[in-house]
């Protein structure tokens, strides 16, 4: 994973720049048994909570006990100060990226500049040369900044990938979703209409075998039509003509006994909104033959600006209609991606009007 790499690079840097550091601390600082000794446990005193730090701030965490961390880290840096020779000036760069890295960044740089000036008046009241005292204190803010830079780095690379992974989920549940909004609205009024005619045909059996012939006939068709609806789905290609929606509309509808009444403004769209409207047309007829005892259906579009207004009208709703499940949520999120709106409400005398607004 990317995020691990760049976990491991970076710590592999700061790894080595603590190293370097600390072996300058150890050999610059050995002067004596005692204070060799000495030197070596602040050295490791401040590698260990350097350590610590870090290893939390490459996680995006923050260290534990946190703050004491970062004050146990401050107090082993400057402590060994109160020693002849001091060490300030080989662990303070280290301390600088802590303070970086967990501090808001204008705290952080405040103390960093404190940091820098305490260790120029250090070494320069030290008799330090002035080359060296230089190079000590531009230390601190450079190493400072590295190791806040390697960290920053590895956040920014780990949450990339988190991105990544979210828009990854995010895309497979969009087809998932789109996938079960499709073969609801397509597979509704075909299985539907599968069921009628295969009802009518069965009544029709005895007293008009030719009617119940071409009753099945149907049913052959609109079963080859939803077979093909599905191999659309689960290719992704959902285009749908309005007027040919309508014209099968008519056509089941009609075969149902429902009278049925079309008028098409003469107005081409765009193809989300055409999408759009024709699935409204299927989604209510599959609703008219499920949830009513429709006698009459007028399925109508006109244009108001550059707005076009689709109305699907019955009567014979049921007094308990049964759930919706699904099909006008999809249709209003249909409309949405076609930059309009989607309604469906009760009118008087039994009647349901479905209405859609799409861009024209």
């Amino acid at each position: 994973m990317v995020s691990s790499s760049a976990r491991r690079l970076a710590t592999g840097l700061i790894t080595a720049v603590s190293a370097a550091y600390s072996l300058l601390a150890l050999t610059y600082f050995l002067h004596g048994a005692g204070y060799g000794v000495l030197a070596a446990v602040a050295t490791l005193a401040v590698i260990s909570t350097h350590y610590l730090n870090m290893r939390a701030g490459l996680r995006g965490e923050r260290p534990p006990a946190y703050p004491l961390t970062i004050v146990l880290q401050a107090v082993v840096t400057y402590l060994p100060d109160l020693l002849p020779g001091g060490m300030s000036g080989v662990t303070a760069p280290m301390l600088a990226g802590t303070l970086l890295v967990f501090l808001p960044l204008g705290w952080g740089g405040a103390l960093v500049v404190l940091m820098m000036l305490y260790e120029g008046t250090v070494l320069w009241w030290g008799g330090v040369p002035s080359i060296v005292t230089l190079f000590y204190v531009v230390t601190v803010p450079t190493t400072g900044a590295m190791i806040y830079a390697l960290v920053r780095f590895t956040r920014v690379a780990a949450d990339l990938e988190e991105a990544r992974a979210d828009l990854a989920d995010a895309a497979v549940l969009k087809e998932r979703l789109r996938i079960s909004r499709d073969l609801h609205d397509g597979l509704g009024r075909s299985l539907t209409a599968i069921a009628l005619k295969g009802d009518l045909a069965s009544r029709l059996m005895e007293r008009d075998p030719a009617a119940a012939r071409t009753e099945v006939g149907e049913l052959v068709q609109v079963a080859r039509e939803a077979a093909q609806d599905v191999r659309h789905v689960a290719r992704g290609y959902r285009a749908l003509s309005l007027a040919g929606e309508v014209n099968r509309a008519v056509a089941l509808l009609e075969s149902s006994g429902v009278g049925v009444q079309a008028h098409l403004a003469d107005v081409t769209l765009p193809g989300r909104s055409e999408e759009a409207l024709a699935w409204a047309v299927r989604e209510a007829v599959t609703n008219v033959l499920r949830h009513s005892r429709a006698t009459t259906c007028t399925i109508t579009t006109s244009v108001n600006g550059g707005t076009l207004r689709l109305e699907v009208a019955n009567d014979g709703v049921l007094a308990e209609p049964g759930p919706d499940g699904g099909g006008l949520t999809g249709l209003a999120e249909r409309a949405a991606q076609a930059g309009g709106s989607c309604t469906a409400v009760r009118t008087g005398a039994g009647g349901f009007l479905l209405s859609m607004e799409v861009a024209a």
